[in-house]
């Protein structure tokens, strides 16, 4: 497939053609996506608490988010590379958010970057796309700032909520952004939010009415014990990689690895030479 651009997306949005998002931050497996032909790798702050073992999204700094996202970036020939603003690198101001945006884009090789919020970022969308930066929205739920509502929780389930998120929506869209996440958000007010954006929305657990829709690649391919309601596990590789640790680390200490087939020499005559030679230095 040619390289994924934002207009790409508009005209994807437009033909009614579905968006394939995949969250990832590291190059072997940005490879793998590529391969896929999914449409946009996404390097989340979710990096904190899947790759870099961090009880939150919060910890994680922007030299973070940059080193993941240039390892996927190098790997992502086709596919767009999104890189995900961390907590506190933007919105604090405009200027600190145009830095900290250019950065992921020079330093870390993305084609565009993602915040969370909706109106209230509006002006920092506004002057990233001014100076050229695309920007993807996000919201529903922010799990930057998850805590302040008391954690993971349905986005959108009253009129009211419902209210608020349609109007993110339309701020964003004003602002400049050419796409949008909804996260947690009721499938129905999803369904109207995609029917009155032309930008595209991609959804994750926030039903099938989004114009895409994106997964981690660790829910996706199963690496960790557990998967999340909104996630489908389409492979089992927690099990399959613990079973090939356990696997090794038995023959290891039953020194059954490494067998003749890992195992090198020198060359013929060699051994009786080294032999020779170092009892002449004994």
């Amino acid at each position: 497939m040619p390289k994924r651009t934002v207009n790409g997306f508009f005209e994807m949005k437009r033909k009614g053609e579905i968006i394939v998002a995949a969250v990832a931050y590291d190059y072997p497996t940005a490879l793998l996506i590529e391969k896929a032909g999914i449409d946009m790798i996404t390097v989340g702050d979710s990096l904190g608490p899947i790759a870099l073992g961090y009880e939150s999204t919060v910890p994680v700094t922007l030299d973070e988010v940059i080193h993941h996202c240039r390892a996927v970036a190098k790997a992502a020939e086709n596919a767009f590379v999104l890189a995900d603003m961390p907590f506190m690198s933007y919105g604090v101001s405009i200027e600190k958010t145009l830095e900290n945006a250019g950065r992921l884009v020079k330093e870390g090789g993305a084609d565009g970057v993602k915040l969370e919020g909706g109106k209230e970022m509006a002006a920092c969308v506004k002057a990233m796309t001014e100076v050229g930066i695309p920007v993807h929205g996000h919201i529903g739920l922010k799990p930057q700032t998850s805590i302040k509502i008391g954690g993971i929780s349905l986005q959108g389930a009253t009129v009211e909520s419902a209210k608020a998120i349609i109007e993110d929506a339309k701020a964003l869209e004003k602002a400049g952004a050419f796409s949008l996440t909804l996260e947690f958000v009721a499938s129905e007010v999803a369904r109207i939010i995609s029917e009155n954006l032309t930008i595209a929305t991609i959804g994750i657990g926030s039903g099938p009415h989004c114009d895409g829709q994106t997964l981690l690649a660790a829910d996706i391919l199963g690496t960790y014990e557990r998967t999340p309601k909104h996630a489908k596990r389409y492979a089992d590789l927690y099990n399959v990689i613990l079973e090939a640790l356990l696997d090794y680390q038995e023959e290891t200490r039953n020194k059954k690895f490494p067998g003749i087939e890992q195992t090198f020499h020198m060359a013929e005559g060699e051994e009786q030479k080294l032999a020779g030679l170092i009892k002449s230095q004994a």
